[in-house]
């Protein structure tokens, strides 16, 4: 008996000497805040990622910061309060035109499209003339200056003198869109979802506008943002956090038992058509891969909204900002 306890006593004691050495092969997790707009469909890949425990398997310690809209998140990401935010290609392009060092990896090519109610006669954009839109954001909204594009593409016309618009926040749109207070409604992919949950549909997407007008790739619209400096000093956090990120996308791309955890945050908890709807176009503007060096589609979307949007749009830049895409990270 004595033997073996004196066996049990020196296993327990090896045990504990190379108990640190195994910790020290097994690095700390890297911190890196990320701020999240609450109410942003961002919330279902950073789910995603916490319920499947990816930020644990990539070595991260993710710190979700919660944000009221885009406009706080730029302004925090500026004032060094979080690493990461999504934003968009034009403001980081922007930003990087005028001195202040952000660049971007793409995570998601959604944008959205023009909606029609039930029966509407408007079959093509030649039809808008004379017509009421609603238009989520204002009159420098990136989806609408690619109409207008498109709409001169076609008729010769500018669809700003040929059609009325009405400003408004995507919920109202909707509304109006299903009233009769507009007679078509340009409105972020979300929210067209809901619309054509409810029975409405889509005349033409805002990527399908680009490739008529001979932006075939979709361009990026939003991607995971950051400094230059953050990209410097974080860079095994920020690479970690993009490895899982990415794996996120693919698991929501590829499989449906992901989505069921997402119902809640989604809205959808007790009406499969919205569900449905929403998953499969949050699935169309899923990026799946990444070359810092294939940014042909964003520069000439870029060029295109310099052209038609002008300074109110793009600033004093006429063509996308060297390093507005990380060259540091591919996937």
């Amino acid at each position: 008996m004595r033997f073996f306890t004196h066996i049990l006593l020196a296993a327990l004691a090896l045990a504990g000497a190379v108990s640190p050495a195994r910790a020290q092969d097994s690095p700390a997790p890297q911190v890196l805040v990320v701020g999240v707009q609450e109410s942003g469909t961002v919330q279902w890949e950073i789910q995603t990622i916490q319920t499947m425990g990816l930020d644990q398997k990539h070595g991260l310690d993710l710190r979700i910061r919660a944000l009221a809209d885009s406009k706080a998140g730029q302004i925090a990401l500026q004032a060094g309060a979080v690493d990461v935010i999504l934003s968009d290609f034009v403001w980081v392009s922007i930003q990087r035109s005028t001195g202040n060092r952000v660049t971007m990896v793409p995570h998601s090519l959604a944008v959205g499209g023009l909606m029609l109610p039930r029966s509407s006669p408007i079959a093509t954009v030649a039809d808008l003339k004379g017509k009421t839109i609603g238009v989520a954001g204002g009159p420098a909204d990136k989806s609408w200056v690619i109409l207008q594009a498109y709409y001169n593409s076609v008729t010769g016309g500018r669809l700003t003198d040929d059609a009325s618009a009405r400003y408004g926040a995507p919920p109202l749109v909707n509304e109006l869109l299903g009233t009769g207070g507009i007679q078509a409604g340009l409105n972020f992919w979300q929210w067209n979802a809901r619309a054509k949950a409810a029975g409405m549909t889509e005349l033409l997407s805002v990527a399908a506008m680009l490739e008529r007008l001979g932006i075939a790739e979709q361009p990026p619209l939003l991607g995971w943002t950051f400094t230059d400096g953050t990209a410097t000093q974080k860079t095994a956090a920020l690479t970690r956090f993009l490895d899982a990120s990415f794996q996120a996308k693919r698991i929501l791309f590829d499989g449906d038992a992901a989505w069921e955890p997402l119902k809640t945050l989604m809205g959808a908890t007790d009406d499969p058509a919205l569900f449905a709807q929403l998953r499969d176009d949050y699935r169309a503007g899923i990026v799946t891969r990444y070359d810092p060096d294939a940014i042909g589609a964003a520069e000439r979307t870029f060029a295109l909204l310099a052209r038609y949007g002008g300074t109110d749009l793009v600033g004093d830049a006429a063509q996308l900002a060297p390093g507005t895409f990380w060259s540091g990270y591919r996937k």
